[in-house]
Order: C-alpha cells, then sequence, then structure tokens
C-alpha cells in the first residue's frame, strides 16, 4: 500500500497502537491529551475518524466489546507495523513551522499604542510560565511503583523523549517576552547584537 495514502495523523495512531496495545478511541485521545498534543495539534474528531480509515486499509482491526458499553477496540496489525517502521526509518525534510499568534501581534505592533504592546508581552508571559511551570513538574514526576495503567507507557516515553525540548523552548519563550516586556513603552527594533543575543539565549 502507498504511504500517500497516509498522513502524520495516521502515523500518530499506528504509533499509539504500536506502544500501547488495543485501545479504544477514547483511550487514544486521553494518550494524546496528556502527551502528544503539547507538541502536535490536530482536531481530535480526525483523530477518531482515522483509526477507522486505517482499519479499512487493513493497518488496524476493529472489535467491539461483548458487554458494557460495547465500545470500539483498534489493534495495529502486521501490516501497520511495517508502515510505521518505514515511515520511521524516513526521517522528514520538511522545514519546522512555528505559527504562533502572539508572534505575528508582535509582528504588526509598531502600528498600534505601545500599552498593546505592553499587554501582549504581559499575557504571553504569563502564558509561557504556566506552561513552563506544568513541564517542569511533569519532568519531576517519576512513574510510581507498580502504576501500570493505560498509557503510561506512552506518558514515560513523552518525558524522556520530547519533553526536554519542550522545556527548551518555553525557556527560551519565556526569554524573549521578558525582554519585550523590560523594553516596555520605549520598545523598538532590536539592535544586530541583541538579536544575536536573543537568538544566543533561545539556544540555550
Amino acid at each position: 500500500m502507498s504511504n500517500e495514502r497516509l498522513s502524520p495523523t495516521s502515523y500518530l495512531v499506528l504509533g499509539l497502537l504500536a506502544r500501547e496495545g488495543p485501545s479504544t478511541p477514547y483511550d487514544l485521545e486521553r494518550h494524546v491529551g496528556a502527551t502528544l498534543g503539547n507538541f502536535w495539534s490536530f482536531p481530535h474528531t480526525l483523530l477518531y475518524s482515522e483509526q477507522a480509515r486505517l482499519a479499512g486499509l487493513g493497518l488496524a482491526t476493529e472489535t467491539r466489546e461483548h458487554d458494557g458499553r460495547r465500545r470500539r477496540v483498534f489493534t495495529i496489525t502486521a501490516a501497520g507495523r511495517r508502515a510505521l517502521g518505514a515511515w520511521l526509518d524516513q526521517p522528514h525534510a520538511e522545514p519546522t513551522e512555528l505559527r504562533d499568534l502572539g508572534l505575528l501581534q508582535l509582528f504588526f505592533a509598531d502600528l498600534a499604542p505601545p500599552t498593546a504592546r505592553l499587554r501582549l508581552a504581559a499575557q504571553q508571559l504569563a502564558s509561557h510560565h504556566a506552561k513552563l511551570l506544568a513541564y517542569e513538574e511533569d519532568a519531576r514526576l517519576e512513574r510510581r511503583p507498580g502504576d501500570s495503567g493505560r498509557g503510561q507507557r506512552t506518558v514515560e516515553h513523552w518525558r524522556g523523549a520530547t519533553l526536554p525540548m519542550g522545556l527548551l523552548y518555553e525557556r527560551a519563550a519565556v526569554d524573549f517576552w521578558e525582554d519585550v516586556a523590560q523594553r516596555g513603552l520605549g520598545w523598538d527594533e532590536p539592535s544586530g547584537v541583541e538579536a544575536t543575543e536573543a537568538a544566543a539565549r533561545a539556544g540555550r
């Protein structure tokens, strides 16, 4: 089967099924909310429809529980594992996209009163501080002895594999918006030296 029919959401679902085992749509939604949703945003309705699509392609199977709420349970197939493995073996070459509404507003901030820039900086600082604190708290958590709840393997993997990048990004964002706030009412375009120093801070 051609991988052209698969999207990043396809591989997200296949990866979670491979790591967590048979899962309901609700299981996968919870796993995404606790981990992948921190750096990969997409409509959760797409997550639900994608599982059924993958089953139609033979990359997953769908069964229903025999009692209770008769929930739909999806399991990755051998073909699904092969497709996931082929994708993981081919690193993407697309440039990283950063869609930050705060940066977009800052780009046009010279068209607004200085007080608008101050409000923007204050709001962004509060938002990034809160996210940084949440990441730092999660980084301190360790798996409790005997805790083998569903999704725990994905949570632990997220902490070790991608949470460090989240911490670096939020710390850089806090540094950046603190700089904007400190400029205050006298904010203007940064000099070349200042821009270089800001870039260096972001790469720490």
